[in-house]
């Protein structure tokens, strides 16, 4: 398949009137193509191959990106929505500076193309509905790295820059992002309409997102309830997943919370460096809200907001016993990546209380998240020299006596473990200093760092020869990095 053999099926499209608004995309002036992401074309089951340097397709995406032409089939909108932003509702949302361009359907289900940086919309309110490149390089490589992590994610297919100048805290190039997902519905959506009292139409949204994305959904009594409790259990192990890999999203508001189950809208998150709990790395947050061990409770709570709107669909007996899953889907997920990345494969009473004191122990000494698993893993095998280094606190020692203890309960050899552990735990993390590195290339015009990152973190856990740097402890000044929602 090429590009313009996509065939598109716009359901959104065929949705009230006012679910969306037709927008055009503006287009850009001298909009270039800076990387394309094999896995979002194996997404689309398109060949990468198809958009090598003289191939007709790469133009064809070029214009696309560059607001210059559309696909046949495709129908550009931008969808109405709300949400609670902070824990306070805001009746004025809906996508203010991306188009979903078209839902092309494949062998694997239906994705959706969403031109970020595409111009403004009747929900721009006071924006310019651009993209910098700064945010578009960020969120091109998050979609790379949750995809590598495995974590529930969306991707980008392509990421381009082009000459015009944008106004944020500096003037910026600007970009576009092509953002692939099965589903842009957010529980903003839902939300919407139970404001609007539109309880038909939320009928009909809920008709849509189970039809298109969860047809076993369909066959229960109350199909409204059924796609609550699927969307409370895929949210839970998506942000168990968070926990388990260090990742803060830093922007919980209900409007970027996927009904799918997916991370969506990557602003000023971070990836931790030294292992903190109150991790926020985005300054707007000032009251800590978003901070890393807090999202948990904020998922429960958007979850909350987002059966309260469902009420007028379901019993709301039912919807409060299906939000009682969360916690325990939650939990046990997160058991189950925390004994993976201290290579154990049984459970056993006390593991919960055996990662915690890790996590513990790693807060105390500044730890770095992501490089201590990487020496825990090497531990076994060498004289734990490297895992001294990075946890350089007194009760390591007594911890490393109840982990030898507990790893008797295991079948698997040392040299076994190891493997298993670097399996699961990255050595290449994406870290704001690197991505600011990157940044800061893409903007002088060398694209090279970005491409190689992106490769890396297609699968963070392989060491590649002569990558080291990408792999280096961060710098004692990369902790300071604060962002914003610009991000």
């Amino acid at each position: 398949m090429t590009l313009d053999s996509l065939r598109f099926d716009n359901a959104w499209a065929r949705l009230p009137e006012d679910f969306f608004t037709r927008v055009s995309p503006a287009t850009w002036k001298n909009t270039r193509l800076l990387d394309i992401s094999p896995r979002g074309c194996r997404a689309l089951g398109l060949d990468p191959a198809c958009f090598d340097d003289d191939a007709p397709a790469r133009e064809t995406l070029r214009q696309l990106m560059g607001g210059e032409t559309v696909l046949p089939g495709m129908a550009p909108l931008a969808q109405k929505y709300t949400g609670h932003q902070f824990g306070v509702y805001n009746p004025a949302l809906g996508d203010g500076r991306g188009l979903l361009m078209g839902e092309a359907q494949t062998a694997d289900g239906y994705w959706d193309l969403h031109l970020k940086g595409a111009g403004q919309t009747p929900y721009s309110r006071f924006g310019d509905g651009r993209a910098v490149l700064r945010s578009s390089v960020r969120e091109y490589l998050a979609g790379e790295a949750m995809a590598g992590l495995g974590v529930p994610t969306t991707l980008a297919l392509a990421l381009a820059t082009n000459d015009e100048k944008v106004q944020r805290e500096r003037v910026e190039p600007g970009a576009t992002l092509l953002r692939l997902a099965p589903s842009h519905v957010r529980f903003g959506h839902f939300e919407w309409l139970y404001q609007s009292r539109r309880h038909d139409d939320m009928r009909r949204l809920v008709d849509h997102v189970i039809e298109r994305h969860r047809p076993a959904l369909a066959a229960g009594e109350s199909p409204a309830e059924a796609l609550f409790g699927d969307v409370v259990t895929r949210t839970a192990r998506l942000i168990a997943a968070w926990q388990a890999y260090g990742f803060v999203h830093a922007v919980m508001n209900t409007d970027n919370m996927s009904i799918l189950g997916l991370t969506l809208d990557y602003g000023p998150y971070a990836f931790m460096d030294a292992y903190d709990p109150r991790l926020v790395p985005n300054h707007t947050d000032a009251n800590g809200r978003y901070a890393f061990d807090q999202q948990p409770g904020v998922g429960l709570w958007n979850l909350s907001v987002l059966g309260q709107s469902l009420t007028p669909l379901a019993e709301p007996d039912a919807l409060r016993d299906r939000l009682t899953e969360y916690e325990p889907a939650l939990q046990q997920e997160y058991a189950r990546l925390m004994r993976a990345r201290l290579g154990l494969e049984s459970v056993v009473e006390g593991d919960a209380q055996l990662v915690q004191d890790w996590l513990t122990l790693l807060a105390e000494a500044g730890a770095d998240y992501h490089r201590a698993f990487r020496a825990l893993g090497e531990w076994a095998v060498d004289d734990g020299e490297w895992l001294r280094q990075e946890v350089p606190v007194e009760g390591l020692s007594a911890w490393l006596s109840r982990y030898r203890e507990r790893l008797q309960e295991e079948e698997r050899d040392a040299a076994s473990r190891r493997d298993a552990m670097q399996a699961v735990n990255p050595l290449y993390v994406l870290r704001t200093h690197l991505v600011q590195q990157v940044i800061e290339a893409a903007e002088a015009g060398d694209e090279v760092p970005l491409v190689e990152f992106r490769r890396l973190l297609a699968d963070p856990f392989t060491a590649r020869p002569g990558m080291e740097r990408w792999a280096a402890a961060p710098p004692p000044q990369a902790s300071v990095i604060c962002l914003s929602c610009s991000s």
